[in-house]
């Protein structure tokens, strides 16, 4: 089989590189992104393309299989860049893939494409997938669920899988999230169990993580085995204000969901951080996901808890870490993070 994956140099398009080179029965993979990295992973070559701008048909010849995973979360300050990319970019992808003669795509959907839903029970993939309205993040995913419909009603021939993760965590993406996330001014030297007094202890503060490694093997899997539609992506337990004070031995407090989303936005007006408000809106909005139909059809079992996945994503921030990729190289801020500043903020992409 001869892959593509399309975006391949950020925190999971990097995992399931790894994946893919454990796989023998993989003959060749195409690493697309906008600008080549240094890493090297078996049986990989890079294609340097733009997915808004550039040819993508000619990249996707004689190519078996697309796996679609570029996506901006920043700048979140200019939405005509982002939805460029995540919505028009995501039809491009699919529509070149078609006209290349490709037979199947796996798109990297989210928990995020899910419409408000309960927190105190799990639902499955046939939950709507109608974004939360005040996410730019959410009605991006939203958007190009509905372009997807369209699509494979218009090639039913092609196989189209849509993995829905959770929130994605690993200590060789920890700079790269503080950057998207947390901003320069977060002291990541403070972030330790013990030192992190707190958690907001919010009723719909419940929510799903996995670690990044095993999303790559479930990307593996759909590529590998017969199978169509949406797949839940998560691993346990479900993050509460219980198990966070659990895990960074810290102590619940009662905060009002009210009072935190003014914080959350009052920062990012004054660019304090980078991450506006509907951030905090999908993870109060979104259900909480079951995942039966990945571990029985695809054969999926995490190796990591969501616990680990998140301690683990901590202690990377704390020490820097990251990967030689423009996403996600440790020294991507800058002497001082001076980058994140001159950027905006939020406001700029970085190169």
């Amino acid at each position: 089989m001869r892959v593509a994956v399309v975006g391949a140099t950020g925190n999971f398009g990097t995992s399931l590189l790894r994946a893919l080179g454990d796989d023998g029965s993989i003959e060749e993979i195409v690493g697309i992104a906008r600008r080549r990295p240094q890493l090297s992973f078996p049986r990989t070559t890079w294609l340097c393309a733009d997915i808004v701008t550039d040819d993508l048909v000619g990249a996707f010849r004689n190519v078996d299989a697309v796996v679609h995973l570029a996506w901006l979360i920043q700048p979140s300050r200019d939405r005509r860049v982002t939805r460029s990319v995540n919505v028009d970019g995501s039809r491009r992808v699919f529509e070149a893939a078609a006209a290349a003669g490709v037979g199947a795509i796996v798109y990297a959907s989210s928990v995020g494409a899910y419409s408000p839903g309960p927190k105190d029970r799990h639902v499955d993939e046939s939950w709507p997938t109608d974004g939360i309205p005040t996410s730019f993040y959410s009605r991006d995913k939203s958007d190009v669920e509905a372009i997807l419909d369209g699509f494979e009603a218009a090639h039913p021939d092609i196989r189209v899988v849509r993995l829905r993760p959770g929130l994605i965590f690993k200590g060789e993406a920890a700079s790269g999230i503080r950057r998207l996330f947390a901003g320069p001014l977060l002291p990541t030297a403070l972030l330790r169990r013990r030192l992190i007094p707190i958690v907001p202890a919010i009723d719909r503060l419940r929510f799903q993580a996995v670690h990044s490694f095993d999303v790559g093997e479930a990307y593996h899997l759909a590529l590998t085995r017969d199978v169509r539609g949406a797949f839940n992506v998560a691993a346990e337990p479900v993050l509460d204000p219980p198990e966070l004070a659990r895990l960074l031995e810290a102590r619940p407090v009662a905060v009002p969901p009210r009072a935190l989303r003014m914080a959350v936005d009052a920062a990012w007006k004054l660019r304090l951080q980078p991450t506006p408000p509907g951030w905090l809106d999908l993870a109060l909005g979104v259900p909480l996901m079951d995942t039966t139909r990945a571990r029985e059809e695809l054969g999926w079992t995490p190796a990591h808890t969501a616990g680990e996945a998140l301690l683990e994503l901590i202690d990377g921030m704390r020490r820097g870490e990251g990967l030689d990729t423009a996403p996600l190289e440790p020294g991507g801020a800058g002497l001082l993070r001076v980058r994140e500043f001159l950027t905006g903020v939020g406001a700029r992409s970085r190169g």
